[in-house]
């Protein structure tokens, strides 16, 4: 099995290397920086250049031999790079087994802090989130065309080691904004690497929502956290005087609780971090 990834970001090269240690006989992806790409190298994942913007001149051999292709880049507003661009060579890619697309809970849109499950209306709220909606179904289109099974998982929140909490209260950037009845969606790294290895490994097909078991406020992820490490938990700030970024702000305008039922009994299998405690709690140790 060989595989590649369209976008080595966090999420991706955690995925890659439980996919590695799966029994993958090899692994490459994309990057935008050649810096990046040596890194990788040397980490023997075999790194190639794409910008999103323009062809990514060495992905056509990089296809030839690769039976699950993995895609992690954002759609921009002209569509999914990876298929403007990368169509005719993942076309020509005669192993192709089988795909992955990383899309985001973002698709549902608010539910007013309800419980949703995969069966719920897509009713984005955001550009971003619209744009997701039509890459979904550019990938589903393509994958019945080809004959591939397709797996797209609405990923949460991510978090992990060296993008977390911890971070922001260490930096002095966490701001514990508060919006009764406010809660998010998040899902640990690590939970992200070993479902989408599986998944691989199984050739899981449908569309999934990838999220913990317990969808939280903010403001309380943020004071377990403060009080994990021994800093003060910083003062509440009610949502109406905060300073936010439009994009901050946005994800304020959802509220939903994004059940994960169904990959967990599509793969038998409980996560690793079902809450930010014992999420929190496995990046406090690993930074130890």
């Amino acid at each position: 099995m060989r595989a590649f990834f369209f976008g080595l970001g966090f999420s991706s090269i955690n995925a890659a290397e439980a996919m590695r240690q799966g029994g993958f006989a090899h692994i490459g992806g994309t990057v935008r920086s050649e810096e990046k790409a040596a890194q990788l190298r040397a980490d023997n994942i075999d790194a190639v250049l794409f910008d999103g913007t323009t062809p990514g001149p060495a992905i056509w051999d990089a296809l030839a031999r690769v039976s699950h292709v993995i895609l992690s880049i954002a759609p921009d507003d002209r569509g999914d790079p990876v298929l403007r661009h990368h169509r005719a060579d993942l076309d020509a890619a005669g192993q192709l087994q089988w795909l992955c697309y990383y899309s985001t809970v973002g698709v549902y849109g608010d539910f007013g802090g309800d419980w949703i499950d995969e069966t719920a209306p897509l009713v984005p709220r955001n550009m971003r989130s619209d744009r997701r909606v039509l890459a979904e179904q550019a990938w589903r289109d393509y994958a019945a065309e080809r004959g591939v099974p397709l797996c797209i998982l609405r990923l949460a929140g991510i978090y992990g080691p060296g993008r977390s909490t911890f971070d922001k209260l260490r930096a002095g950037t966490a701001r514990r904004v508060i919006k009764p009845g406010q809660v998010f969606n998040r899902i640990h790294v690590a939970d992200i690497a070993r479902v989408t290895a599986l998944a691989a490994e199984r050739r899981l097909d449908g569309t999934f929502n990838l999220a913990d078991d317990e969808p939280a406020p903010p403001q309380d992820v943020i004071a377990y956290a403060a009080q994990m490490i021994g800093m003060d938990v910083p003062p509440d700030l009610p949502i109406e005087t905060a300073e936010m970024t439009p994009m901050q702000r946005s994800f304020y305008r959802d509220n939903k609780r994004v059940s994960n039922r169904a990959i967990k009994q599509a793969l038998g299998i409980d996560l690793l971090y079902p809450d930010y405690r014992a999420g929190l709690g496995q990046i406090l140790e690993s930074d130890k």
